[in-house]
């Protein structure tokens, strides 16, 4: 595997009105490609503003970050929008998805400004629906859906673009104990097949299906460990019972 994300001493300050806040207090770690990661911490830990960068969301304010080689800090604004429609796919605890829209069509809303042909983009369009089981929802539309199957249209719609990472946002916070389990499982799946997956949570049963968790407490990395294979299938049958 070769280095995906590396970010230095990553700070970040929010300055409003004068008054300045700071959330992260120089953060430094690497990711390779291929791994499944979770950040993990308890609310107003920064692990969601770290994300926000990591994801071309939001700045630093000092430090370093690396994203396959390129040093982000040092990229334009539009460069930074091509890097969101391109490298990243994120899913949010909710959901996001349009209402009175089809699961197709969520799921093709990244490829609206990307210049391919039609018929690709279909095509594309159909392998992602296919990947998280709900190729029999085709044309259903967003509201006729349960909890979790609109999280696989989330899930879906991040991977159309068939990014370097997904970022996972809380995937499982709005869904019962077996669509959640679904949830993972196709995020397990997504990982197995290559896929780097970044997964932000506060849940230590939902961290635990990672192989890796990086812990962040008042905006430093307390810890960063390997999660043994013991222990993510514990997390899996928990689930099950």
């Amino acid at each position: 595997m070769s280095d995906l994300i590396t970010v230095k001493d990553l700070k970040k300050i929010y300055e409003n009105e004068g008054v300045a806040t700071p959330v992260l207090h120089g953060v430094s770690f690497t990711l390779q490609a291929g791994e499944f990661v979770s950040i993990m911490g308890p609310s107003g830990s920064g692990k969601s503003t770290l994300m926000h960068i990591l994801g071309f969301l939001d700045r630093l304010t000092s430090g370093q970050y690396w994203f396959e080689g390129k040093e982000v800090d040092t990229l334009s604004e539009d460069e930074l929008a091509f890097m969101r429609s391109t490298k990243v796919g994120f899913v949010f605890q909710q959901f996001n998805l349009l209402s009175k829209t089809s699961v197709l069509q969520n799921v093709r809303l990244p490829l609206l400004y990307v210049t391919m042909p039609e018929s690709k983009k279909d095509e594309l369009v159909k392998q992602a629906i296919e990947a998280v089981g709900l190729t029999h929802r085709l044309d259903y539309l967003s509201n006729q859906l349960s909890g979790g199957e609109k999280q696989r249209v989330a899930i879906a719609r991040a991977l159309v673009n068939d990014p370097s990472v997904i970022f996972a946002d809380e995937p499982t916070g709005n869904l019962d104990s077996k669509s959640g389990l679904q949830i993972m499982k196709i995020l397990d799946d997504l990982n197995q097949r290559g896929k780097t997956i970044i997964l932000v949570t506060h849940e230590k049963n939902t961290a635990d299906y990672a192989r890796r968790i990086l812990r962040i407490k008042d905006g430093l990395i307390e810890s960063d460990e390997v999660v043994p294979e013991q222990v993510r299938q514990s997390a899996i049958n928990g689930q099950l019972k």
